[in-house]
């Protein structure tokens, strides 16, 4: 199902460890909504601002998924409300976003990805670094 012009519910959906793990990672109907919405108000205008391809690592992750991949109970990745986005120079895309002015929940920049999430409550804009890389 395709969620916007460059994204679809697949890749947001895709697990390399479910499919190694032969767990059902398959987001519910709050999850999907979720997907849709971080998709439409974050990762598209994104897209479009940034001009390059920005590839999914991580979208949903069931409670399973996420404990195998060592996530926090509480991660938005299992509420659908984040995605773990890899491009060439990730901290050229937290620029960007920064930016951009566009609203978003948090932004946590990783040496090979950003990891970005989206809410339809209170968006804090929270940028924060990985253990090893410099603010």
């Amino acid at each position: 199902m395709k969620l916007t012009n460059n994204f679809t519910l697949d890749e947001l959906c895709h697990s390399n460890t479910a499919k190694l793990k032969k767990i059902r990672n398959n987001a519910d109907e709050e999850q999907i909504e979720n997907l849709r919405t971080l998709t439409i108000r974050l990762l598209q205008p994104l897209r479009d601002i940034y001009g390059y391809p920005m590839y999914i690592n991580s979208g949903f992750r069931s409670q399973e998924v996420n404990k195998l991949v060592g996530g926090v109970p509480t991660s938005q990745h299992t509420k659908g409300q984040a995605a773990d986005v890899r491009v060439e120079n990730p901290r050229k895309l937290l620029s960007v976003l920064l930016q951009s002015g566009l609203i978003f929940d948090q932004a946590i920049l990783y040496p090979t990805f950003l990891h970005l999430s989206y809410n339809t409550g209170n968006n804090r804009r929270q940028v924060l670094y990985a253990k090893g890389v410099k603010p």
